[in-house]
C-alpha cells in the first residue's frame, strides 16, 4: 500500500512534465442497436423507445426521428462531457505510459537475469553430464579390499570390527549380526559406527557374551553386491568360551515388531449411524509403527470433526460419525514393518436409512458443486440404488443459507436428470446444497449436504498484478485502479451455451475488457434464429455472474442470445449474438449390463461378474441386487455405484441359494435390471490344499526309510485325496519323485536308499483341485539301521473336539518299538506358540492312543507331544502339534442321545457346516468301526443319526463322530449304563404310549338343569376310538343321554337332559389312538350324585320359574335413617298384564307401592310394634305364570329387626341436655323414637344410678330422661347415658359442673 502511494505522488509531480500524451480514441465503430420496437409509431417530438434496451448515445445518433431543441442541447452537453472524459483518459494514458516504461525497464532487467541464470544452468548441466561420463568410465562393482576378520576378546573389553569398501558409485553398507540387521540407534551407548573414505568401523564397547556371534557386512550398488563375514568370540573370566554359546544370540535385544492380530471383516452400517473399524496387533506398536494409516478406496483418511482415528498400545481404530453412502467402499489399514508395509482391507456397506415416507425412495449421493460464481452454481449428483415402491420420477434441489439456517427448495418442477443449475444466489454468502429423490409416494430422505460453498467472483484474482521493482520492492496494481475512468461499460463477448439439456440451457459469456471499477450486471436477450426481433430473457431478474440458465425455451426451435453490460453509468451495446442454440435431446437411461455370472467364493460370499453395455460413456457405475432363490425378495448390495465389472458380495447365508442382478447408473437415472443369474449355492470354493508340514523319520532299516508328516492346515474345501513325496541327497539341488501314485495315508516308505547317506524329503498334498505347494524340506536324515532299545516317536498327532477348556489328542503308535513292545504313552503340553517349556500331563503311562486334555484356559494357545514307553525306557518325543487355541467355535454342537418316534435309542450330531462331499464318520473309542449289525448310521441334510438295533451292555462305550472334510468339526459321547437304563424305560413308553390326560372327569350343571360329564385329553387323530362303559356295560347315545367325541380337541362328554336315579354309577372312557391308549373312570354315586341331582332339580325349577315374571330380588327388610322398616323386592320379565300382590298372614296388604317400570315394590312401616311381626308374602303373576317370595319376620328374624332398629334409634340420639324444673334438674336425650327393646342405663361419676326418691328415670316415644329432685352441690359431676341395642352400647355424656350447674341451679331456685 505504501509503495502504491509513493508511485501516485511521483505521478502527480511529473504530470506537468509529460512530453506527449496517449490518445484514447473513441473511433471504435459501434454497431447500432436494433430493438424490437423500431417498427412502432412515433409522435412528432417524443419517440417511444425502451429505455432499458438503448443507450443515450444511440438515441442521439438516430437520424430518422424528429429533432427538438432539447435534443440538440443534450447532444452538445454529451459532446462536452465526452471531450472532458477524453482529457481524463489522456492524463490516465500518460500516467500509464510512465508505469509501462518502468515495467519495460524491470522486464529488461529481469530478462537479463533470467538469461544469465539460463546460461549458468546450461553450463552446470554440461559439466554434470561430463562428470557422469567420467563416473561411468570409472564405475566399478562393490568389493572389499580389506575384509572383516575374526576377533577374540575378554568380557568387558572394547573391540573394533573394520573393513574397507571400494566401488563406484559408492555402495550402500549394511551391518548384520547373526543374520539380523544391526540397528545402532537401539543401543547407542554400546555401539558406534563410522564410515570415512571407504573404511567402515564398528566399535563395541564393554563386550559381553551377548555381543558374541557372526557379524556380516553387505554392500550394494546398481552394479552388484558383496559381503564379508567375521566372528566375534567373547571369553568369560569364569573360563567359559562365550562365543560358541552365543553365536546364535541376536546382537540386540530388539523388541519384536507388531503384526496384525485381529482384523475387521466386511462391515454393515445404517445410514446416519456411527461406524467403527478396529484392528488389534500381536504386541504394542514400536515407535516407528505408531503412524498407522487408514484409506478409503485408496485415498488416505485424516483426523477431522467426523473422522476419529486412534492408535493406543496394540489397538488401532477409526470412527466415522454419521456415516453416509459416500463413505461406502474399501477401507484399508496400513502398518509399517521393518522391511515393508502390511495392509488389510475390507468392504464397508452403508445401508439405506428408514424411508422418509412409506414407499419413498432412498437418498441420492455424491452431490457435487461446480462452476461457482457470484449468484450461480452448478450441481451434479448420483441417483439412489433403491427406488422405493415406484420408480424415481425426479429430484428436488434444496439450498441452505448458513447465515439464515433454513432449507429452501430451489426448483418448483422436478428435475429429471442428475444435474441442475442453481441461480439467484446472494453474493459472498455461504451455501450448502442437498437433493431429494421423488416418486409417487413422495419425497425421500435428503442426500448428504455439501460442504459450505462461498458464492464469489471466480476471476477476482485475475484483476490483480504484482510487479517487482528494484531492491526487492513490489507494486500491486489492480485493474480497478487502471480502469477507474471507464464509465459506460463495453459489451460482453463470447456468448455461448456451456450446459445444454432437454429442459434448460445455461448461457456463458466473458465480461468486457476493460470492465471498469463499478460493479457490473447484465441483461440477457434472445431472439428466434434468423429473426431480428429481440426480447428480454432475464426479465426482472438481476444477473450478477456471466452465467444464466434459461428454462422456458420451446423444444425444436433455435434461439440466438446476446448480452448487455450494465453499471450505474448506463447500458452497453449488445454483444455479438451467439450461435443458434436449442434444447438438447433427452438423455436416455443406459442399457443394463449383460452376461451376469455368479461364482462361488467363500461360505458367506460370492463373486459377481458382468459384461458392460456397448455404450458405456455416460455410465457412472453399477448397482447390485440379490435375493434368495425362488423368493423374489430383492435387496440392495451396494449404495454407492461400483466402477468395475466385478464385485464380491458378502454377508450371504451358508448353504443358501441366491440369484443376482445388476443395474447401470448414469446421470439420466438407473437402467432396467439385467437378467437374473442362475441360482448359486453359497459355499467355499475348492482350491488346492496348503503344504503339509513336520516331516518326521519313523523307521530306518538301512536301505529303507518310513516317513510321516502332518496334514495340511487347509484342505482347500475338498478332502485331501493323496500325497506325493520327493527326495534328494544332502547337498544336491535336484529333487526326485518317490511315488507316482498318490499315498493315501500320511506316511510313506522310501526304498533303495544308500546306507550312510543323508537324505532330505518334501511332501505335496493333492485334492480334486490339483496339487498344492510343497512342504519345506525336511532336515537331513541319516540312512542307518535303528538299533535303539527305546521305541521310536509316535506320529500322526491330530486334535479333535477343541473346546474352551478341553481338547482330545489322537496319535498313531510308533512303527519302531525298540527291544520290547510299547507299554504306554506319556503326554506333555506347552503353553504358547514356540515355548520350550513342557509340562507332563500324565504321571503314569496310558495304553490308549487318545487322551482328553482338560483344565485348559479359554483363549490360550497350546502345543502337545507324545512319547512312547517300553521296558527300556521312554523313547523320543513326537513332533509337537500345530499351536491350537482353546476356544469353542461358534455353532459347535455336541452329540445328543435320545429315543426316536419308533422307540429306538440313537446318538445324533448336527454339523454347523456341510457340503456335497461331507460325510459323517462314526467310530467307537476313536478307532473301532461301528458294527453294522448293532447300529446303523443315517444322514439327513446336516444331521446324522446312529441308531441302535437292540442296545445292551455290549454297546456301552465312547462314541465319536467327525466330518470327513473338516475333522475340526467333531464330538464324542460316553454311553453309560445309566443312560442305557433310562433310555430303555423311555423307549418302552414310546413303544407303548399312553394318551395324555389334560383334564379328568368333570361334572357340570347348566342353568337349565342339564348335567354334563366330560374329560379332555391331548389332541387325537381321526383314527382314534372311544368306548364308554357304565356299570360294566358299554353304552351309546340315547335321547336321554347323548355322547359326544371331539377327536381334534380330545374331548369326551356325556349330556343328560334330566338326571335321574337310574344314572347313578361308574363311568369309564376307554381311548385308543394307534399304539397309544388309556382309560379314565368317574365314580358318580352317593353324596356326589345326590348333590348333583338336587342342584339339577333346583336349577331346572328355577329355569321354569323364570319363563314368566319372577323375582329378581326376593323379599328383604332394612331400617333407614328415620328408623323406618322397609320391606322390598324386585321383579323382572314383566309386561303390562303383570300384577304384584302383598300378603301378611294370608291377608292382603294394600300399603305396598309397586313401580312397574323398575320392577321394585316397597312396603314402608314408619313405627315398628309387635303387630308387625309375622309372615309376609309377595306374588307376581300374569298369563305366562307366577312366582312368589316369602319373608318370615318371626322369632330370631324379628329379634334381628328389633336389634337393628334399636341400633338405628341409638345412633339417632342427640347429646344430653339439662332442663330445670320446680322439682329439680331433668337430664334428657332426644331420639327418633324409643322402643323398649333398647336397654338404657344412667351413670353419675362412672357409677350406675339406681331409681330412688331423688332420681327418677323415664322415657317416652321420642325421649329418654332422668329427674334429679332437690339438687345440691353434691350433684355436680359427669352424667352418662348408655343405650344397649343388643350387640353394641351407645353413650351420651353431660358434664354438669361449673357455669352449667350454676345456671341450672339458679333457674331451679327461681322456679321453686
Amino acid at each position: 500500500m505504501e509503495t502504491r502511494m509513493v508511485m501516485r505522488r511521483e505521478q502527480e509531480k511529473q504530470s506537468s512534465q509529460m512530453s506527449h500524451s496517449m490518445q484514447l480514441s473513441s473511433q471504435i465503430k459501434k454497431k447500432t442497436f436494433t430493438s424490437s420496437d423500431e417498427e412502432a409509431s412515433y409522435s412528432d417530438f417524443y419517440p417511444i423507445i425502451p429505455g432499458d434496451l438503448m443507450s443515450v448515445k444511440e438515441i442521439l445518433n438516430m437520424d430518422n426521428i424528429p429533432r427538438h431543441r432539447t435534443w440538440e442541447i443534450l447532444k452538445d452537453t454529451l459532446a462536452a462531457d465526452e471531450e472532458y472524459h477524453r482529457d481524463k483518459w489522456t492524463m490516465f494514458g500518460n500516467e500509464l505510459e510512465k508505469v509501462e516504461i518502468d515495467v519495460i525497464r524491470n522486464q529488461h532487467v529481469l530478462r537479463t537475469r533470467v538469461d544469465t541464470m539460463t546460461l549458468r544452468k546450461q553450463a552446470e548441466k554440461k559439466a554434470s553430464a561430463h562428470m557422469k561420463y567420467l563416473e561411468h568410465l570409472s564405475q566399478k562393482a562393490p568389493d572389499f579390499s580389506i575384509p572383516l576378520r575374526a576377533h577374540t576378546v575378554w568380557e568387558g573389553m572394547t573391540v573394533k570390527l573394520s573393513c574397507t569398501v571400494q566401488g563406484c558409485p559408492p555402495p550402500k553398507v549394511t551391518w548384520y549380526k547373526d543374520g539380523q540387521p544391526l540397528r545402532i540407534s537401539d543401543q547407542p551407548w554400546n555401539y558406534s559406527l563410522q564410515q570415512r573414505f571407504g573404511l567402515n568401523t564398528l566399535e563395541i564397547r564393554r563386550c559381553s557374551p551377548d555381543d558374541a556371534g557372526e557379524y556380516k557386512v553387505v554392500v550394494k550398488s546398481p552394479l552388484g553386491e558383496a559381503m564379508t563375514f567375521g566372528t566375534l568370540v567373547v571369553n568369560s573370566y569364569q573360563g567359559a568360551l562365550a562365543g560358541s554359546e552365543h553365536s546364535q544370540t541376536p546382537a540386540l535385544n530388539l523388541e519384536p515388531e507388531a503384526q496384525f492380530n485381529t482384523i475387521f471383516p466386511p462391515t454393515w452400517v445404517k445410514e446416519g449411524n456411527d461406524l467403527t473399524l478396529q484392528c488389534t496387533f500381536t504386541s504394542a506398536l514400536l515407535p516407528f509403527q505408531q503412524d498407522v494409516s487408514w484409506f478409503r478406496d485408496g485415498i488416505q483418511l485424516h483426523q477431522a470433526s467426523t473422522v476419529d482415528i486412534k492408535t493406543v498400545d496394540n489397538k488401532a481404530s477409526i470412527t466415522l460419525r454419521a456415516a453416509h453412502k459416500e463413505h461406502e467402499g474399501v477401507y484399508t489399514i496400513r502398518l509399517r514393518t521393518w522391511d515393508e508395509s502390511k495392509e488389510h482391507s475390507a468392504f464397508v456397506y452403508v445401508s439405506d436409512a428408514s424411508a422418509a415416507v412409506l414407499g419413498g425412495p432412498a437418498s441420492p449421493l455424491a452431490v457435487q458443486v461446480s462452476d461457482v460464481n457470484k449468484d450461480y452454481v452448478f450441481l451434479t449428483w448420483q441417483p439412489p440404488s433403491a427406488d422405493g415402491s415406484t420408480p424415481v420420477e425426479g429430484y428436488y434441489v434444496e439450498k441452505y443459507d448458513v447465515g439464515q439456517g433454513e432449507w429452501v427448495r430451489c426448483n418448483v418442477h422436478m428435475q429429471k436428470i442428475c444435474h441442475y443449475p442453481v441461480f439467484g444466489l446472494k453474493q459472498e454468502t455461504l451455501y450448502q446444497f442437498r437433493v431429494r429423490a421423488v416418486n409417487k409416494a413422495g419425497a425421500g430422505r435428503p442426500s448428504k449436504a455439501t460442504e459450505p460453498v462461498l458464492t464469489t467472483d471466480p476471476l477476482e484474482h485475475t484483476r490483480t498484478m504484482v510487479v517487482k521493482v528494484d531492491r526487492g520492492r513490489t507494486i500491486t496494481i489492480t485493474k480497478d485502479d487502471l480502469e477507474g475512468q471507464v464509465k459506460a461499460p463495453f459489451p460482453p463477448t463470447d456468448v455461448h451455451a456451456c450446459e445444454v439439456s432437454d429442459t434448460y440451457v445455461v448461457l456463458s459469456w466473458t465480461e468486457p475488457e476493460p470492465r471498469g471499477r463499478e460493479p457490473l450486471t447484465f441483461y440477457v436477450e434472445r431472439s428466434l434464429a434468423g429473426k431480428s426481433s429481440w426480447e428480454l430473457a432475464s426479465l426482472d431478474m438481476t444477473v450478477n455472474s456471466p452465467r444464466f440458465p434459461v428454462f422456458d425455451l420451446v423444444k425444436g426451435k433455435q434461439y440466438c442470445f446476446r448480452v448487455r453490460s450494465i453499471n450505474k453509468y448506463g447500458v452497453s451495446d449488445p454483444s455479438e449474438p451467439s450461435e443458434p442454440i436449442s434444447l438438447g435431446k433427452p438423455q436416455a437411461v443406459p442399457a443394463p449390463p449383460h452376461s451376469v455370472m455368479a461364482i462361488i467364493d467363500t461360505d458367506t460370499s460370492a463373486l459377481l461378474q458382468w459384461q458392460e453395455p456397448k455404450d458405456k460413456d455416460n455410465i457412472l457405475g453399477y448397482y447390485l441386487y440379490y435375493s434368495e432363490a425362488g423368493k423374489q425378495n430383492w435387496k440392495t448390495v451396494n449404495n454407492k455405484p461400483i466402477a468395475n465389472n466385478r464385485f464380491t458380495v458378502h454377508g450371504l447365508k451358508t448353504r443358501e441359494e441366491y440369484v443376482f442382478r445388476v443395474k447401470s447408473v448414469s446421470s439420466a437415472g438407473n437402467s432396467n435390471y439385467s437378467n437374473e443369474t442362475k441360482p448359486i449355492l453359497v459355499k467355499s470354493a475348492i482350491y488346492v490344499p496348503s503344504a503339509p508340514s513336520a516331516i518326521a523319520l519313523l523307521l530306518c532299516t538301512g536301505s529303507e526309510m518310513v516317513l510321516g508328516w502332518r496334514a495340511p492346515a487347509r484342505n482347500g474345501g475338498d478332502p485331501v485325496r493323496g500325497y506325493y513325496l520327493d527326495q534328494r541327497e544332502k547337498g544336491m539341488e535336484t529333487w526326485r519323485e518317490v511315488n507316482v501314485k498318490p499315498a493315501k495315508d500320511r506316511q510313506s516308505k522310501v526304498c533303495n536308499l544308500t546306507a550312510g547317506h543323508f537324505y532330505q524329503f518334501r511332501v505335496f498334498a493333492a485334492n480334486v483341485a490339483g496339487v498344492g505347494k510343497p512342504s519345506e524340506a525336511s532336515e537331513a536324515f541319516l540312512c542307518e539301521k535303528w538299533t535303539l532299545p527305546e521305541p521310536g516317536c509316535p506320529f500322526d498327532l491330530e486334535l479333535r473336539e477343541v473346546r474352551n477348556n478341553s481338547l482330545v489328542l489322537l496319535w498313531a503308535a510308533p512303527l519302531y518299538e525298540g527291544r520290547s513292545p510299547v507299554t504306554g504313552y506319556l503326554l506333555e503340553i506347552s503353553q504358547g506358540d514356540e515355548s520350550d517349556s513342557w509340562t507332563a500331563l500324565n504321571e503314569k503311562p496310558i495304553n490308549d492312543t487318545h487322551y482328553k486334555v482338560s483344565g485348559l484356559q479359554a483363549g490360550q494357545t497350546y502345543r502337545l507331544r507324545v512319547s512312547a514307553v517300553n521296558e527300556a525306557g521312554v523313547g523320543c518325543a513326537s513332533l509337537p502339534t500345530e499351536p491350537v487355541t482353546a476356544q469353542t467355535q461358534p455353532g459347535t454342537k455336541n452329540i445328543e442321545i435320545g429315543v426316536d418316534d419308533d422307540g429306538f435309542i440313537f446318538l445324533g450330531y448336527e454339523a454347523a457346516e456341510i457340503n456335497d462331499e461331507s460325510k459323517f464318520l462314526w467310530s467307537k473309542n476313536y478307532s473301532e468301526p461301528i458294527d453294522s449289525g448293532r447300529a446303523q448310521a443315517e444322514t439327513k441334510t446336516n444331521r446324522s443319526l446312529l441308531t441302535f438295533t437292540d442296545p445292551s451292555e455290549e454297546d456301552l462305550g465312547l462314541y465319536t463322530v467327525e466330518m470327513s472334510d473338516n475333522p475340526n468339526l467333531s464330538s464324542s459321547y460316553d454311553f453309560t449304563a445309566e443312560d442305557l437304563e433310562r433310555l430303555k424305560e423311555l423307549s418302552w413308553q414310546v413303544r407303548n404310549p399312553l394318551i395324555a390326560l389334560k383334564t379328568g372327569w368333570q361334572v357340570e350343571v347348566s342353568e337349565k338343569g342339564d348335567v354334563r360329564l366330560w374329560l379332555q385329553t391331548e389332541s387325537l387323530s381321526n383314527n382314534a376310538e372311544l368306548r364308554l362303559i357304565f356299570n360294566d356295560r358299554e353304552i351309546s347315545s340315547t335321547p336321554h343321554r347323548k355322547i359326544n367325541f371331539d377327536k381334534a380337541k380330545g374331548l369326551v362328554e356325556i349330556l343328560f337332559d334330566q338326571l335321574s336315579q337310574e344314572d347313578e354309577g361308574s363311568y369309564t372312557a376307554q381311548l385308543r389312538d394307534g399304539r397309544a391308549k388309556n382309560q379314565f373312570t368317574l365314580v358318580f354315586v352317593d353324596q356326589k350324585f345326590r348333590q348333583t341331582l338336587a342342584l339339577a332339580d333346583a336349577k331346572r325349577h328355577d329355569h321354569k320359574r323364570k319363563s314368566g315374571p319372577y323375582f329378581q330380588d326376593f323379599l328383604s327388610w332394612s331400617v333407614n335413617e328415620d328408623c323406618e322398616l322397609i320391606i322390598k323386592c324386585k321383579v323382572t320379565n314383566t309386561n303390562k298384564d303383570t300384577s304384584l300382590k302383598w300378603f301378611k298372614e294370608g291377608s292382603a296388604v294394600t300399603q305396598a307401592v309397586y313401580d312397574q317400570s323398575s320392577g321394585v315394590s316397597t312396603l314402608t312401616i314408619t313405627q315398628v310394634t309387635k303387630k308387625e311381626a309375622g309372615s309376609y308374602r309377595a306374588v307376581v303373576s300374569d298369563g305366562r305364570g307366577e312366582d312368589f317370595s316369602t319373608l318370615q319376620l318371626l322369632d330370631d328374624e324379628y329379634d334381628k329387626l328389633l336389634q337393628q332398629l334399636s341400633k338405628q334409634c341409638a345412633t339417632s340420639a342427640s347429646p344430653l341436655k339439662i332442663e330445670s324444673t320446680a322439682e329439680g334438674f331433668k337430664l334428657y336425650c332426644s331420639l327418633k323414637y324409643y322402643i323398649s327393646y333398647m336397654k338404657t342405663s344412667w351413670y353419675f361419676k362412672e357409677k350406675r344410678i339406681d331409681q330412688e326418691s331423688r332420681t327418677k328415670p323415664g322415657s317416652s316415644m321420642q325421649k329418654v330422661w332422668i329427674e334429679i329432685c332437690n339438687p345440691t352441690e353434691n350433684d355436680k359431676g359427669k352424667y352418662t347415658l348408655e343405650m344397649f341395642d343388643g350387640k353394641e352400647t351407645h353413650k351420651r355424656y353431660l358434664d354438669l359442673s361449673g357455669q352449667v350447674f350454676a345456671d341450672a341451679l339458679l333457674e331451679y331456685q327461681r322456679l321453686k
